[in-house]
């Protein structure tokens, strides 16, 4: 491709959908039972993290200890719940954006720090579809370890430096640089600022495959 754009990465939770406030929901909800108030700060801290970090991070406050697997599952199920009564509301923008990378036939992927049941879950509630999905399942290190976006990169058989990824967490934006990838980041609840190799947007509406042709540029 001349423009040098080889493939277009995308994150999921408050990037493509408005999953935080159910996170948050659920966060709230798991450490009453376990003896300890939650905050959006706290929230903020673990945004884009994975699930075992967040899981650690809910057992350092908790004044009523549970297993870590006990906690990973009241997690799972709590955010699960929320899903399936209708709960995810799909960001602007994105929807078109997703129809024209796909048109163009340019390879594209979901690469998410949650896990592959909720990432499913999600994706069937909203009717969104990759050609391939990489989870927190498939990389021994999330973000912003760097391997899930270099993953991404090589199962579509794409260097990383030609990639465009799109990013709405500071965890997610140090994933994608860290693997070499170009960054559209549209801050959700923590500030991004501007940076070399990196866009900053206040939202995906009206953000265009020219946009991103640019950015890789």
């Amino acid at each position: 491709m001349t423009d040098g754009l080889a493939a277009v990465l995308f994150d999921m939770d408050g990037l493509l959908v408005d999953t935080e406030p159910l996170w948050l929901e659920t966060e709230t909800e798991v450490m009453a039972r376990l003896g300890a108030p939650w905050t959006p700060e706290d929230q903020q801290a673990l945004l884009g993290g994975s699930m075992a970090r967040t899981v650690g991070y809910l057992l350092a406050r908790a004044t009523r200890p549970a297993p870590p697997e006990t906690v990973e599952r009241w997690m799972i199920e709590g955010v699960l719940a929320r899903v399936r009564a209708g709960g995810v509301a799909v960001r602007p923008g994105v929807r078109a954006l997703l129809a024209e990378v796909a048109r163009a036939g340019l390879p594209h992927a979901l690469v998410t720090s949650s896990q592959r049941v909720f990432a499913e879950a999600v994706l069937d509630a909203t009717g969104i579809t990759f050609p391939l999905t990489v989870c927190a399942e498939d990389a021994t290190a999330g973000k912003p370890d760097p391997e899930p976006y270099l993953l991404a990169a090589k199962l579509l058989d794409v260097d990383p430096v030609r990639c465009v990824a799109l990013e709405d967490s500071p965890n997610g934006v140090a994933s994608a640089t860290a693997a070499g990838c170009r960054v559209l980041a549209v801050p959700s609840l923590v500030p991004i600022p501007p940076a070399p190799g990196r866009v900053v947007v206040e939202s995906l509406a009206g953000v265009s495959l020219g946009e991103l042709r640019r950015i890789a540029a």
